[in-house]
Order: structure tokens, then sequence, then C-alpha cells
């Protein structure tokens, strides 16, 4: 059984010995967002969900707790959950889409250099991690601060609540910017300069670890057997590589269109981008490898955004209407661009003061253009990241689209045309981390040899090649793109001054 916490729900399967998915279902949560970049959920949602999905899939299965021979997990990253010494969190969780603790990290890059901790960490500092998030607390909250004893991720609380085990994976530590890549483990230089102890990190575990066994009291809650295997799991961007079957450094490239949206590939060591750091490398669930990542804020989220806006809760097939009508329009060769920075941004800019904007906008431009510049923005913003590859010697020639953006013929073909590489869609699509989760599960009880089975687990259910004319008229479009948000950026940088 695999369960994938992502920021919207937890997408939980059961797959067979073999490890095809026998049943998925989903149970959403809630997401609080205020002005201010504060992005929060209730850690106890999570446990709830994990509760009801796990007793859903084995009614809706028929399957014997007995049987479920082990488990696992992916989860978003980046963020904060502060627990105490029963294991409770004191405060709701600071999710990776946070920003608030912008003078916190400040105060890090200022302490630390900017270039010398994106070698440490393989990642700039920046106020989505989980370091700054940690300040802001310590700051602007010390009766919660000081009622914590260990910080966690979202599917370390889970572990914990199956287990009374907390650890976390390298994958996840990885997202920290606590984490030393090179030494493979806490940074003493970083948390010396947040001023934070190291006994409030968990330890670290390998991913495919047995890291405890289904307790009493949660066996009663799940409806699994007490004394089942948990394995630690890893974090979601890494997790959708193994379901996305990319473990190796031969397997290419491939794009997860979820809520938050990536660019990424298997190394066997970090890719640093450096002077620049528009890009990052997280840690593989698959040992001693690496999973070099551009990840922007709002991909399939810049979507979900205008859909909401643009049609009818109550509009059957309001989604797939507002797309199709958008293949039939132009929008980037009409002077209309969409800069996807809903949530501040990520790769390329890392900035968090970004914000989405229309530029461009005439009066005969309707809801399908705005929704096919939507499409292309994020298109432009992920265009911009595979150059920061291709510019280090990644040839990015191909890319496997996964998460529920790739459901969408549209939005591949797009891609396609501005990246001028062939997109494929994968059977998995929204699948992906949970696969990745119940292949780490059955490496890590033994069930599978290595990680290599996950190349037989999706296929390639759909090719999209560029069109030669289309990518030409794309790329002269996406140096406008960039030069609008390079224009922009300065307005952005006073908002709130």
């Amino acid at each position: 059984m695999a369960h994938d916490l992502g920021t919207t729900g937890n997408k939980a399967t059961l797959h067979s010995s073999d490890g095809r998915t026998l049943a998925s279902v989903t149970w959403s949560y809630d997401t609080s967002y205020r002005q201010g970049g504060v992005v929060e959920q209730d850690p106890e949602d999570w446990w709830d969900s994990v509760c009801g999905a796990t007793r859903e899939l084995l009614d809706r299965t028929g399957a014997a707790a007995a049987a479920i021979e082990g488990i696992a997990f992916s989860g978003q990253m980046m963020g904060v959950v502060l627990v105490s010494d029963d294991g409770r969190p004191t405060r709701p969780s600071i999710i990776w889409a946070d920003t608030r603790s912008r003078a916190q990290c400040e105060r890090l890059s200022e302490a630390v250099g900017a270039e010398h901790a994106y070698a440490i960490l393989g990642h700039r500092l920046n106020p989505t991690y989980s370091l700054s998030k940690l300040m802001w607390v310590r700051e602007q909250e010390p009766e919660t601060f000081g009622a914590a004893t260990k910080m966690c991720l979202a599917k370390d609380y889970v572990v914990h609540r199956l287990t009374g085990v907390l650890a976390t994976d390298p994958s996840d530590a990885s997202s920290t910017n606590a984490y030393d890549q090179g030494a493979r483990t806490w940074s003493d230089e970083l948390l010396a300069a947040a001023g934070l102890p190291r006994d409030l990190f968990p330890d670290i575990v390998p991913s495919t670890a047995v890291v405890g066994r289904v307790s009493s009291d949660a066996a009663a809650a799940t409806g699994l057997r007490t004394g089942t295997p948990v394995v630690m799991g890893g974090g979601d961007g890494p997790m959708a590589a193994v379901g996305a079957g990319v473990v190796e450094d031969s397997d290419g490239a491939y794009a997860y269109l979820g809520s938050s949206s990536w660019i990424s590939f298997a190394a066997a060591k970090p890719v640093l981008d450096l002077p620049a750091m528009r890009t990052m490398t997280f840690n593989h669930v698959v040992p001693d490898r690496y999973v070099p990542t551009a990840t922007m804020q709002a991909g399939g989220g810049s979507l979900h955004w205008v859909t909401d806006l643009l049609a009818s809760q109550d509009e059957p097939g309001r989604f797939e209407q507002l797309i199709r009508s958008a293949a039939d329009v132009d929008a980037a060769t009409e002077d209309l661009f969409f800069l996807p920075y809903l949530l501040g941004e990520r790769s390329p800019y890392w900035n968090p003061a970004a914000r989405a904007a229309f530029v461009g906008i005439g009066r005969h431009h309707g809801k399908d253009h705005l929704t096919r510049a939507v499409l292309e923005g994020v298109a432009f913003n992920l265009a911009t990241c595979i150059g920061a590859f291709r510019e280090h010697g990644q040839p990015i020639e191909r890319v496997d689209a996964i998460g529920g953006g790739a459901a969408s013929a549209t939005w591949l073909q797009i891609l396609a045309d501005v990246w001028g590489c062939t997109v494929r869609r994968r059977s998995v699509v929204e699948e992906a981390n949970s696969l990745g989760a119940a292949i780490t599960a059955g490496v890590g009880i033994g069930m599978f040899a290595d990680f290599s089975i996950a190349r037989q687990l999706s296929e390639v259910v759909g090719v999209f090649e560029p069109d030669a004319d289309r990518h030409a008229a794309y790329q002269a479009s996406h140096r406008r793109f960039v030069d609008a948000y390079a224009r922009l950026e300065p307005w952005f940088d006073q908002a709130g001054t």
C-alpha cells in the first residue's frame, strides 16, 4: 500500500506483488492561504486521510489486512511540522508554498553567502524551504516553538503516527535548506547560522528502510494489521521520478504537471547551476542517485486557478471545456502573455515577491485566450528551466509527462511546441507519486530486487512531436515572456515596502 500526501489531498493506492495498481482512492483536505505568503495545513487532516483512505482501499478491494506486506509514503516537501514530546503538532504545518520567512532567509544568506550555501545544499536559500520557516516560528511564536522537541515533514509525521518512530529520509532532508549533500547529514554550518539546535532535527534513514511497524493504536485507526512493516518513503519529487521510471541517468527527463510543476532527471551527482542558481538538486530515493530539478510554484495550480475564475463551480466538465476552447485560439502570437507567479516563484527566478500577471490583454480576448495564455505561460517558464539544464550539458531531447495536467493533449502539444522536443504521456498520470512509494515499499521489504522494476510499471500512451513553425514562433514569444518578467520585477519587489 502507498500513500501520496500532496497539496490538495492524499492519493492512496493498493498494489499487487508484481507492482500492478489494483485500486486507488483520493481523500482531499483543506489548505489555508492568507495574505503575507501564509500557506498552512493541519497535520491531523493528513492522518485522517490516511486512516480513511486505507480503510476504503481495503473495503473496496476486499483485501485482508493480513495481506498487506508493506506500506510506504510519498509526501510534499520543504515544509515544517513541529511536534511536542507526545508527538502531536504544536501548530499547523507550514507547507512548501509558504513564503512569510523572507527576512529570516535574507539573514541566512548574509551569514553564509548565497553561492556557498548553494554549494553545500544543492539548493538556494529561499523562504519556501524549512530552515527559514523554523526561524520564523522561533521569532514570531516563541511559545509554540518552545513546546516543540522535533521538526519533521509531512510523510514523516504520518509514519510517526503509524509506528511511534520519528525519522526522515535523504530526499526529504535535502528539501529543508539544512542538509549537507556532500556530508550526507544535517549541516552544522547552516544550523549554526540559523541558531537552531541539531537535536531538533530527526534522524535520517534510507528511503527504503523499514523504519517501524504499525502499532496497535494505529491498526485500530486504519484497519491495518498490527506489526505491518512501514517503509520510510520519500519526498514527492523523487517519488514521482520513480513512478515515471526515471531511476538512472539513461532514463531521460520527465515533467510533473501537478499543483506545482517541475522538470527533472536522475543523475550520479548533483548538478550545480553556478552562478545563476536557477535549479536545485534533491537526493533521490534510489541510493547514491540525485534528481536535479527545476520547480515552479504554480504550474497546474495556475490552470486550476483560472478554471475557478472563469467557469462556474457547478458547470459539468468545466476544466476540460476550458482547455478544449483554448486549443482553437492563440495567445502569445497575439501578444497576450501570462506570468504564472501566483505564489511567488522558485525556478528560475527565486523571487517570493513575484506575482502573476496577464500582459497584453486586448478587447478581443476572451476566456479561451486567457486559458491559452496560462497554458503557454507555464510552458514558457519551464522552457527557461530546461534551458538552464541544457547550458550545463544536459541534453533534454525528450520529456515524459506525468501528473494531472498530463491528461490534456492540448497542453502536451503546447509543451512540445514551446520546448522544441518530443513530449510523451505516460500511463501513470496522477498515480506516479504513489506508484513510486509502492515501488520503494517493495524494495524496502525485499519484494523487489531493486528500482529497475519502475520501468515496467508504466508505459508511453501518447507522443507529441513539436511543430517546427510553431516552435520558431514560440522561441520569439519566449524571449518576450522573459522580457515581461524582467520589466515587472522591480514593480514586484516594491510590493509591501
